[in-house]
């Protein structure tokens, strides 16, 4: 499926330092994924990875325009969401590998990350799982009168989900705090979008509960956080809910699993040449915000902080059997 997208946002401008801070996060988040697949192919990390290759844009242009007190809800593609929400690298490589320094203390592994300390509501691996939740944080911080701001991520496999239509009609019912940010990569595992729903552009849906609807070049980060921005304002200002659908690509398979032979090599290609690393690399360029010798030193730096997260996680020790119950929220018999 290959789709033509409007060009980015001519009104998007960004300081030097906003373009090595959006740099940086992307590249954060693409080169610890390519790392976490050398290590699950190792035998490092079992059960499945979803992995966020590609999609990079999306993470890094939502969630750092919000504020740390802002809350985020991923999906269980969440590594790079919690990256970008300020859980440190060490903590999610040890999740990873199920070690007890993990963010989620070796119980959550690739799929359910999560942090009080950053807000990261968590990942969650049933599909659509994470509305509910995310809409309830949002009206959580309206019934305690913060202004806190609430983004939801999830793929377009969740809009055909019940749980995605019943919380955008109480969110916009409610005026709720929230951005809903739809990854839309085209794929619903091995189910193309456009086999599965009557109404393709999703975006549509949310004027249908009278919230604003957006379709935002997904492979553009300035694009994304221009969007972004928007919509947090909005949210934050009591104006109620934005839904933001963002076109996107995975660029593996579903997981590390899948052998991904459904999509077409054409496609895959197409959606490369927009690899949004690349275009704000060339957007930099263009702009005298950053030179190829910024580009390599961000790389050897988030190279090391990576290479310096596997070693805490190979190190970290499991967790103990004694630990074997807590947090478990149930009476014995």
């Amino acid at each position: 499926m290959v789709q033509e997208l409007t060009p980015p946002v001519a009104s998007a401008r960004i300081s030097a330092e906003e373009a090595r801070m959006l740099y940086e996060d992307m590249v954060l988040g693409r080169l610890f994924e390519d790392k976490c697949a050398e290590m699950y192919y190792k035998g490092k990390m079992f059960g499945f990875v979803h992995l966020y290759n590609g999609q990079e844009a999306v993470s890094t242009g939502v969630i750092k325009a919000l504020k740390p007190t802002d809350y985020v809800c991923s999906t269980y593609r969440d590594h790079v969401h919690a990256l970008s929400a300020g859980i440190p690298p060490r903590a999610v490589m040890a999740e990873l590998f199920g070690k007890a320094t993990g963010c989620s203390k070796g119980r959550g592994g690739s799929m359910h990350l999560f942090s009080a300390e950053h807000n990261f509501l968590g990942g969650y691996a049933f599909v659509a799982e994470g509305i509910p939740v995310a809409t309830g944080a949002a009206f959580s911080a309206k019934y305690r009168g913060t202004d806190q701001v609430t983004a939801c991520f999830f793929g377009d496999g969740a809009c055909n989900n019940g749980q995605f239509y019943e919380c955008l009609n109480m969110a916009a019912l409610w005026k709720l705090p929230i951005v809903y940010v739809v990854e839309n990569n085209f794929w619903a595992i091995g189910m193309a979008h456009k086999r599965a729903t009557s109404v393709t552009d999703i975006y549509l849906k949310g004027p249908a509960f009278g919230m604003p609807g957006y379709q935002v070049d997904g492979m553009d980060v300035l694009a994304v956080r221009e969007a972004a921005q928007q919509a947090i304002a909005r949210a934050r200002a009591g104006e109620g809910p934005t839904l933001l659908e963002c076109i996107t690509y995975r660029f593996r398979g579903h997981s590390l699993a899948d052998p991904d032979e459904l999509r077409s090599p054409e496609e895959k290609e197409f959606w490369r040449q927009r690899d949004p690393i690349k275009q704000l690399e060339r957007y930099a360029l263009e702009h005298n915000l950053m030179t190829e010798a910024d580009f390599q030193a961000i790389q050897e730096k988030v190279s090391a902080v990576i290479e310096d997260a596997v070693l805490f996680a190979l190190e970290s020790p499991e967790p103990t059997l004694d630990e074997l119950h807590r947090f478990v929220f149930a009476e014995d018999e």
